[in-house]
């Protein structure tokens, strides 16, 4: 499949080191704005929505990990981007993990949000895939954004999630679902142990989403690779927890200490 051109917002200095921040199924780039004020402090940074989602174009048909991987490809060679330090949340961290298999040579670090190498749920997926092709995304919003924020912080937040909701309801639903078969058919597991990048594994002690064990695991597989727990934290761990995921994205980075 041809790569997406996708829609890109680029932020900070522009001699800066590149942080590329990729966001989670259902969301756009804007899901990034907490971490953007202390980030381009120190990188040039670029978010992007991936396909189907946000300003993004959608294809027809299902999207493979790879596929979302060549739209990150694409978007730094249009940039003139060799090297990038790469994060990302849920399947956004599944594209970071691809990429820094696939393509070692463009990765600076890697950071892996709230995501799975395997989820080991394919049938539900495909379930997500057919209800969103039938009825759209608006009728999962709002049990898919029930699982993003612990109850207490949801409760407290009653704005925000409103605004994830609306996010999700606003995703093109052909290209949700495409982006379902991606981590429908995704199993990396085997793929860690080549992973050169220096990585750090970032979970949601109360997510329900993607649990623990999901992060334990690529953690375990990557060699090097730091894992960092945060309490209470569910699978949009970087809302929740706003200094201490930009605080540990920039110590990642720059080699300093988490």
């Amino acid at each position: 499949m041809t790569a997406v051109e996708v829609h890109a917002v680029v932020e900070g200095p522009a001699d800066a080191p590149v942080m590329l921040l990729s966001n989670s199924l259902g969301t756009d780039l804007s899901m990034w704005d907490p971490q953007v004020p202390a980030l381009t402090e120190r990188f040039r940074v670029v978010r992007y929505d991936t396909r189907g989602h946000g300003r993004s174009p959608s294809v027809r048909g299902d999207s493979t990990i790879d596929d979302l991987a060549d739209d990150v490809v694409a978007l730094l060679d249009r940039l003139g981007v060799a090297r990038a330090h790469v994060a990302g949340v849920s399947i956004g961290g599944m594209t970071g993990l691809r990429l820094a298999v696939r393509e070692p040579q463009r990765l600076l670090t890697l950071a892996v949000l709230c995501s799975s190498a395997y989820t080991g749920n394919a049938e539900s997926w495909a379930d997500r895939a057919r209800t969103v092709r039938a009825q759209g995304t608006a009728v999962i919003a709002e049990p898919v954004v029930s699982r993003w924020l612990t109850p207490a912080y949801a409760a407290a937040h009653p704005d925000l999630v409103a605004r994830l909701q609306a996010m999700v309801a606003a995703a093109d639903d052909e290209g949700y679902a495409g982006c379902c078969a991606a981590i429908q058919h995704m199993d990396q597991r085997a793929d860690l142990g080549r992973i050169t990048a220096p990585t750090l594994v970032v979970s949601g002690a109360e997510d329900q989403a993607v649990p623990p064990e999901h992060q334990r695991a690529i953690a375990d597989g990557v060699p090097g690779a730091t894992l960092l727990s945060l309490s209470p934290a569910a699978h949009l761990a970087n809302l929740e927890r706003v200094p201490q995921v930009s605080d540990a994205l920039i110590a990642h980075a720059t080699g300093g200490a988490l």
